[in-house]
């Protein structure tokens, strides 16, 4: 999907580099995020994870400066109520924002609303944080929550009912850095961490919408 012509949706960018990255590709992108208001309520703003402005999606000067331009357009949006002309795009993602929309049910809900962004074929790609230590008992209803694989079976069954396909892998690894627990106050160099009682790690989600 990363190549010229392709357009693309993403959600709750914060300051991420893949913007910049998917625009020197030579794709459009539309990138949204809270209002600032919002950001900084929420601890956002105040942490560095938050670009108030176009220009700050560009800080690392991965694309030139004129393509980027040209190419990206910033504007605020509701991962809970998306808006309605946001739709029609070769690929929508989300990097590590859906947790944070307020609970396990709510960004399940944003998965399945994101789709509709979507063209018919068109790509989904969501990570979120997945909850390693059980099935059963995790954090929701939080500013932070932690899928359950039983979460995503769920919405994997949902989303094949539908025609759509979904990839899994639920490979926790074995290696010596897949087995090491990073614990507060965290490193910031980690495969999987210590939030609370529980273990968790990052799970990807790839989604192609149903023709």
């Amino acid at each position: 999907m990363m190549s010229p012509s392709r357009r693309g949706l993403g959600f709750g960018v914060g300051k991420e580099p893949l913007v910049a990255v998917m625009a020197a590709r030579g794709c459009e992108v539309v990138a949204t995020d809270l209002d600032s208001e919002e950001a900084t309520k929420q601890g956002w703003a105040g942490t560095g994870q938050y670009a108030a402005t176009l220009e700050a999606l560009n800080d690392r000067g991965i694309c030139p400066p004129d393509r980027f331009a040209a190419l990206v357009k910033y504007r605020i949006a509701d991962m809970n109520k998306i808006d309605a002309d946001l739709v029609g795009f070769d690929f929508v993602y989300s990097s590590c924002a859906l947790e944070h929309v307020g609970s396990i049910e709510l960004g399940l809900q944003f998965v399945k609303n994101s789709l509709k962004c979507l063209r018919p074929g068109g790509i989904a790609v969501h990570t979120t944080e997945f909850n390693v230590f059980s099935n059963d008992a995790t954090i929701d209803n939080q500013q932070t929550v932690l899928f359950r694989r039983q979460d995503i079976d769920q919405l994997a069954t949902e989303l094949h009912s539908q025609g759509h396909e979904i990839v899994l892998n639920y490979n926790v690894g074995s290696g010596p850095f897949d087995r090491h627990i990073d614990v507060p106050p965290w490193t910031g160099i980690h495969l999987k961490l210590q939030l609370e009682q529980y273990v968790t790690t990052s799970l990807g989600l790839l989604i192609k919408k149903a023709l």
